[in-house]
């Protein structure tokens, strides 16, 4: 009597169009939640990712209006410890770029150490010029300029994205390489320029016009980075903000070992932090150390609750399945009463007639879920296309790097969700057929078949 369920089953699946209804129901709200999911984890990743790829996985810095002297003993300290991969520093500042006439924009300026820099973060991949160099070659060096001094601007300062496809137009980049470019800036300092820094001592702010021409333009993707930022030399930075004093940074990016433990690599930090300022600088217990991730950690999870109220409506919305289901079953039943008599009268049980239709339901669920999978897999690995095709023919640019940080869409599948939406999908399906199949499993067959 089993095999006798299951064949009706299957016949059922192969001769009842109306089956196809509720298989794409349940694929659909599966392609659904998983697109929703997948996109909002890789948004996510992105944003928690993106200050640890660009800045380390550790960040040092000293409290506003502070420097540190001498850093390159302090790196050196931090290398040799065997939690740490490599540091560098950085001297941070605002200011006003001119970077044509007319064209002023505020900026985020950085001196950094370009070897080190090479090792902490990526910065060469994301290079327009000099990505393709060994990296020993990369510098601020302008062609045909031995002696002028270079930076590297972010493709976003110096260029617009076109509103419809969100491009920049390279070939006007291009057109600026080695193009003499002022930076105003500035920095506060005591007013006698003392090295005490005290926090009753006065301070004055010192503006400085720092010249320099273009050496390369940085795209990351970040919009961020892309849009704000402005790398100088940190030596020639420094001696513009701090003429009277050594080379100075503010902040030491830190890159940690492979499989080195965060926590734990912290602490060392802090250790050789305190070892190396406490006989230095009177404010060294002001300087904040902190991971990359610890940061960002307040903002990741006002992200994932805003996911997970975007999932839970969606799968209240996705319930719809358990009726629609349902609805299709009992019309089923309803029309197939004869059929059912029959098997009854033939010995057919009246559990396994409810097995039959419960089974008919999970079949459903299992192939609806199956394509639900294949759906959601397509609609993540094309979601740059699709939405540069919406862009394209409607003229709606639905991912616009400036409101979401990013250049491309985030689409990687988080396959660990896929589990459990897939499981709830062939729930949902079964459950839809449960009251169904109790309405077959009560039929009597004397009183369906009485008249034949």
């Amino acid at each position: 009597m089993k095999q006798i369920s299951v064949l009706l089953c299957l016949r059922y699946l192969q001769h009842r169009r109306i089956v196809l209804l509720s298989i794409a129901a349940v694929a659909l709200s599966c392609a659904l939640l998983i697109a929703t999911d997948s996109l909002f984890t890789g948004f996510i990743s992105a944003v928690e990712n993106s200050v640890g790829q660009h800045l380390g996985d550790i960040i040092l810095e000293a409290p506003a209006n502070r420097t540190i002297t001498d850093y390159d003993t302090l790196i050196q300290s931090l290398r040799e410890a065997d939690c740490i991969r490599s540091a560098t520093a950085v001297l941070s500042s605002q200011g006003l770029l001119l970077s044509a006439p007319g064209k002023v924009r505020a900026v985020r300026v950085w001196g950094i150490e370009l070897p080190r820099r090479l090792e902490v973060a990526p910065l060469q991949d994301s290079l327009l010029f000099q990505k393709d160099k060994p990296a020993a070659q990369v510098g601020f060096g302008v062609p045909g300029e031995a002696d002028v001094l270079g930076g590297i601007v972010g493709i976003g300062v110096l260029s617009r994205p076109d509103e419809t496809t969100d491009e920049y137009d390279m070939e006007a980049v291009k057109e600026m390489l080695g193009r003499r470019m002022a930076l105003t800036t500035g920095s506060v300092v005591q007013a006698q320029d003392g090295q005490s820094e005290s926090p009753g001592s006065p301070v004055r702010f010192s503006r400085k016009v720092v010249r320099f021409d273009l050496a390369d333009v940085v795209m990351t993707g970040v919009n961020d980075f892309d849009e704000s930022f402005v790398m100088l030399p940190i030596q020639p930075l420094s001696e513009a903000l701090y003429p009277q004093r050594p080379p100075s940074a503010n902040i030491i990016h830190i890159r940690l070992a492979d499989g080195a433990d965060e926590a734990q690599a912290t602490a060392v930090v802090r250790g050789l932090w305190r070892r190396f300022a406490e006989g230095r600088f009177d404010w060294y217990g002001l300087a904040a150390i902190d991971s990359a991730k610890a940061m960002q950690a307040r903002l990741i999870a006002e992200y994932k609750k805003q996911m997970g109220v975007l999932l839970l409506i969606f799968g209240l919305v996705s319930m719809g399945i358990i009726l629609l289901v349902f609805c299709i079953f009992y019309l089923i039943v309803m029309t197939r009463r004869k059929d059912i008599g029959i098997l009854k009268s033939c010995g057919l049980s009246s559990p396994s007639v409810a097995a039959m239709f419960v089974l008919f339901g999970t079949v459903v669920g299992i192939v609806g879920a199956a394509a639900g999978i294949g759906l959601g897999w397509l609609i993540i690995d094309n979601i740059n296309a699709i939405e540069q095709a919406i862009a394209s023919v409607f003229g709606i640019k639905l991912w616009k790097a400036s409101t979401y940080l990013f250049a491309r869409i985030p689409n990687t599948m988080h396959w660990g969700s896929v589990v459990w939406i897939t499981a709830s999908g062939i729930g949902a399906a079964a459950a839809g057929s449960l009251i169904p199949a109790i309405a077959a499993a009560r039929i009597r067959p004397v009183e369906i078949l009485q008249y034949e």
